[in-house]
């Protein structure tokens, strides 16, 4: 049987569903502009606090971790269908969704920086690793009020903790957390001069 449609329609569906900007589409149906235009210009749930609207940003936060959750859920039910590596094509189908939020085809492939989604990824396809990555996030995000420190500690953790509990999944939530580091390029920057935001500031 060839595979290969299955794997491009798996990875199309993925993509797809991690493209969904809601950071986007809630603010602007909240009127309040587009968000783009505010703070960072990052459509992601962090800018979306800075708004002022805690509410919202939750929303965000919770709709863009589903993505990647369901993208993996769907991958799996592919692969349950199609008689292939269920494991690999759900994390595949994860990844694909994390790729789409980065990378958007409707915003010029201008997204969001992906941890909300690599959460949501994590806890579909191996909740204790997601439910690690919000751990670590949290503790540092009360300690430091920096979001950015918070997700990039994480993804540097993650992946280790996973190459003991998980071997073949952590070379690919590896690649994730490389993306996700090169996206807070600029942050670890301004992290680095002390001109990074701290968390609820409003801009």
């Amino acid at each position: 049987m060839d595979f290969q449609p299955i794997i491009l329609l798996n990875e199309l569906a993925g993509y797809l569903i991690g493209s969904i900007p809601f950071g986007l589409i809630l603010t602007r149906m909240a009127g309040l502009g587009d968000i783009r235009q505010i703070g960072s210009g990052n459509i992601g749930a962090t800018n979306v606090l800075r708004t002022g609207h805690k509410g919202l940003a939750a929303l965000t936060l919770f709709l863009d971790g589903l993505k990647g959750t369901a993208a993996v859920f769907l991958g799996h039910w592919i692969g349950t269908a199609s008689g292939v590596p269920v494991w690999m094509f759900a994390l595949f189908g994860g990844i694909a969704a994390f790729l789409g939020h980065i990378f958007p085809v409707w915003l010029g492939f201008k997204g969001g920086k992906g941890v909300a989604t690599f959460i949501g990824v994590l806890l579909g396809f191996y909740w204790p690793a997601g439910l690690l990555f919000l751990a670590l996030w949290l503790v540092t995000a009360y300690l430091s009020r920096y979001s950015s420190l918070s997700a990039l500690l994480a993804s540097v953790i993650v992946p280790i903790a996973m190459a003991i509990t998980h071997v073949q999944g952590a070379y690919f939530v590896l690649l994730m957390s490389a993306m996700l580091i090169f996206k807070h390029r600029a942050n670890i920057e301004r992290l680095v001069a002390g001109t990074e935001p701290k968390l609820g500031v409003k801009k």
